[in-house]
């Protein structure tokens, strides 16, 4: 359902001529779009990611998540992973990440993001390629039945963001467009 709206948006967005066919310049009006699409697709993984960490998702509804997840990324992304009793941080591929995190020994597993924001502007890159950094703190609780919460933790992330330029046709007419894809997530730090 995401995904729809994040289509529907970039196809408002192109009927509107913020994504002119040609220009490899953002101009201010295209970086706002583009930077609202990179939070809408941030905010997307959050939510995939809490559907996957809640053990009460249905195995098949957890999969069709995973697959969505993985969408956002580009080709060999890397999450790290990061906790309050091991002082080194361990990077999964993006998939395999998913996959451990439906596999997590709590009953029950709360995880929630917020102060989603950019820290660093996009920059274009000699490929033409735009990159930018949006940092997150995500707020991890893991329960159990009989004890309630037994691990709660916060960990500062900082998201790679890919904006490229990319061609499709609509109606036989070649069309030029921005896409936003993640990159790898890095942890910055985790605290109580």
């Amino acid at each position: 359902m995401k995904q729809a709206v994040v289509i529907i948006i970039g196809l408002v967005l192109l009927s509107t001529g913020l994504f002119a066919q040609g220009d490899d310049d953002i101009s201010p009006q295209r970086k706002q779009a583009i930077d609202s699409l990179a939070l809408e697709k941030v905010r997307d993984l959050s939510k995939y990611i809490s559907i996957i960490g809640n053990t009460d998702t249905p195995w098949s509804e957890a999969q069709r998540v995973i697959e969505r997840a993985v969408e956002l990324f580009m080709p060999g992304s890397e999450m790290g992973v990061s906790s309050l009793s091991k002082p080194e941080v361990h990077y999964y591929k993006v998939r395999t990440y998913f996959d451990r995190l439906m596999q997590l020994n709590y009953d029950r597993v709360v995880i929630e993001w917020y102060k989603i924001q950019y820290v660093s502007d996009l920059e274009k890159q000699p490929d033409g390629t735009y990159v930018g950094v949006i940092t997150v703190f995500q707020r991890f609780q893991g329960y159990d039945k009989e004890k309630g919460l037994v691990y709660e933790d916060t960990t500062k992330k900082d998201i790679t963001v890919y904006v490229k330029r990319k061609e499709t046709q609509i109606g036989g007419r070649l069309i030029g467009f921005w896409d936003v894809l993640l990159g790898d997530i890095r942890v910055k730090e985790t605290s109580k």
